[in-house]
């Protein structure tokens, strides 16, 4: 009896533990780990496109470096040599023009005063008569009044168509000193400006040798400052003495035409002074 009692004990305990497996199993089959949701997939902002319609940003730029070799850096240096040449050169370049812009004007006066001469003086009733329509600074009106006063008499020592022609011939002289008055310092300037120039060449070359000798070597940015100076001086001088040549010679010719006209004016003259006087 007691066997029958453990044989159904154990079958009970075996059966027990089986259907605990099974619903074990039956658990862990039925229930699956829950599946992790996906990782939100987040990008970077893709930055705007540059306007290409902008200006782009230069560079600064760098400031001009002031030239070393030319008249500037001769002016900065205040060689007194240099600038004692460099003030010969502007004065006789100031004096030639200045004196060019007054002769021409002096000559255009007389050129337009011996138009009147033939407008006025041959055409009046007299000879004082033509003297007084004359302009008082006319040239041709002091040859007519000299002419006058010669025909006058003066002199028993000579006859009076010599008189007439030394006081004629002594006007004469006068206005073509007034004429080449100023003129002559056009043709020294001329002759001159090209050696005062040297000069300066003969300054600036030394002070290149110079620069050499204290470098110890001959290197390109010692010889290049003084040799520049050197050619401007050069350029200088023959700047000055071109237009010189030029406007004297200019000035020379137009002179010759009012001497020739001061001299016809006066042969004119001595003839009718004299055949009045006979």
């Amino acid at each position: 009896m007691i066997s029958k009692h453990l044989t159904i004990a154990v079958a009970f305990v075996l059966f027990t533990g089986m259907a605990g497996v099974s619903a074990l199993a039956q658990t862990t089959g039925g229930t699956t780990a829950p599946t992790p949701a996906p990782a939100a997939t987040t990008t970077a902002p893709t930055p705007a496109p540059a306007d290409t319609g902008a200006a782009a940003v230069k560079p600064p730029v760098a400031a001009p470096t002031e030239n070393p070799y030319g008249l500037g850096d001769i002016i900065r240096k205040k060689n007194p040599v240099s600038y004692t040449v460099l003030a010969i050169l502007l004065g006789m370049s100031i004096g030639t023009w200045f004196i060019f812009f007054t002769k021409y004007f002096e000559q255009g006066r007389i050129l337009t005063q011996a138009k009147l001469v033939e407008r006025r003086f041959w055409t009046s009733s007299s000879l004082n008569e033509g003297i007084d329509r004359l302009p008082k600074n006319s040239m041709f009106r002091s040859l007519a009044e000299a002419g006058v006063k010669a025909s006058a008499g003066g002199t028993t020592l000579v006859s009076l168509n010599d008189w007439i022609s030394m006081s004629l011939t002594r006007q004469l002289d006068d206005a073509n000193g007034r004429l080449q008055g100023g003129v002559t310092f056009l043709a020294s300037v001329g002759s001159t400006a090209p050696f005062v120039g040297l000069f300066g060449t003969v300054w600036g070359i030394l002070q290149a040798l110079i620069a050499i000798g204290v470098a110890g070597q001959a290197s390109i940015d010692k010889v290049a400052g003084p040799v520049g100076e050197a050619l401007i001086m050069t350029a200088l001088g023959l700047a000055a003495a071109v237009p010189a040549v030029l406007l004297y010679n200019w000035l020379v010719r137009r002179n010759k035409v009012i001497t020739e006209k001061l001299r016809g004016f006066a042969g004119d003259l001595q003839s009718y002074l004299i055949s009045k006087g006979k």
